[in-house]
């Protein structure tokens, strides 16, 4: 199972991923951090971005993709990690932490964590 930061989910919906990220997504099972969800919401409303989570193709992916609920356990390890970004990503890369489950990101401050199981 991997896990999505919220762009890399987004560039999946929208068909603009890397060769790289493709086969990676191909051969595993997806998982989101339930904060992917309310991030999404922001920024479509921010105008950020022109799909929500109204959005045909989000709908569908979604359906197919474990989110994982935010815990204590992930809300206590967001606070432990070996980087400081914003609190949304430190939520997502807390999970991939607790869960031991990669993080697929093109984020470079996560990218940098030596903590954090990345993809």
């Amino acid at each position: 199972m991997l896990n999505l930061d919220t762009h890399i989910l987004l560039h999946a919906v929208a068909g603009k991923l890397t060769a790289r990220e493709v086969r990676l997504l191909r051969s595993d099972r997806w998982s989101i951090s339930g904060i992917v969800l309310w991030e999404i919401a922001k920024l479509a409303q921010l105008k950020r971005i022109s799909i929500d989570l109204e959005d045909s193709e989000v709908s569908r992916v979604l359906n197919s993709v474990y989110i994982w609920p935010i815990t204590v356990e992930i809300a206590r390890a967001s606070v432990t990690l070996d980087l400081h970004v914003d609190p949304a990503d430190e939520l997502i890369a807390a999970t991939s932490l607790v869960h031991n489950v990669p993080l697929l990101t093109r984020d470079k401050k996560l990218l940098a964590s030596r903590t954090v199981p990345l993809a």
